[in-house]
């Protein structure tokens, strides 16, 4: 049996129009011009335009999708510099009913760190209590979620969990992007990583045994595909 897979729209757009050409190519056009060369040329520089546009939205699509990837790996190397307990993408009770998804929690000599990425080029527009941020990279404008809202609706879900450990927050973003508002520390390009993670203070802790601890949220963290079908099921009623 034949299996198709699914294409990105960019190339299932190419597909389309080199599908059409031909067609267009035979077909008795009424444009008035009695030659058919004309109208050859015409199909051919309309096609040629199309071409290029897909072409280019293809490009963008894979300098994305590598980029995502490339700020992914920097990430992770950098975490795993920094300690040795990490879990990553897991599923726990949300601070508020619900469910929430973690990127990343790292165990550290101070307390819990509860990080999430977003990747964006071009510029980032936002205050930290607007409940949306926009990005915009070109001619390219979007507008998303204040990730500081939703990274410390996680932090509070990691805390229900560790009740007596300091939890804190970071929300790194990669690619080549530039803040046009003043954002608190939280908030922090990849490249600034490091040395964020290095001056980073955690608040008291009543935390007796840390291997303990790290169990507890260990247990707690959901990764099987049912918890996460949950999840999306509820992205899906949101």
């Amino acid at each position: 049996m034949l299996v198709v897979m699914p294409q990105p729209a960019p190339f299932r757009t190419l597909i389309s129009l080199l599908t059409l050409l031909p067609v267009a190519a035979h077909a008795e056009v009424e444009t008035g011009i009695t030659s058919t060369g004309p109208a050859i040329l015409i199909f051919a520089a309309a096609g040629a335009l199309l071409l290029t546009l897909v072409l280019r939205s293809a490009s963008n699509y894979i300098m994305r999708a590598v980029g995502v990837r490339v700020g992914r790996w920097r990430l992770r190397t950098i975490l795993e510099r920094y300690s040795a307990e990490i879990l990553h993408e897991f599923i726990v009770p949300g601070a508020d009913g619900g469910l929430a998804r973690i990127e990343y929690a790292i165990l550290t000599s101070g307390g819990v760190l509860c990080q999430q990425s977003k990747f964006c080029n071009g510029a980032v527009f936002g205050e930290p209590d607007d409940a949306q941020w926009t990005n915009v990279d070109g001619a390219s404008r979007q507008r998303f979620l204040n990730p500081l809202i939703q990274s410390e609706g996680r932090r509070r879900a990691l805390q229900n969990i560790v009740p007596d450990a300091p939890v804190a927050h970071l929300v790194v973003f990669t690619g080549a992007v530039e803040f046009m508002s003043t954002l608190p520390g939280d908030v922090v390009h990849i490249g600034e990583l490091a040395a964020t993670l290095e001056r980073l203070e955690f608040g008291p802790s009543a935390v007796e045994d840390w291997d303990a601890l790290w169990l507890t949220l260990r247990a707690a963290a959901k990764t099987d595909a049912d918890s996460r079908k949950d999840y999306a099921a509820q992205l899906s009623f949101g």
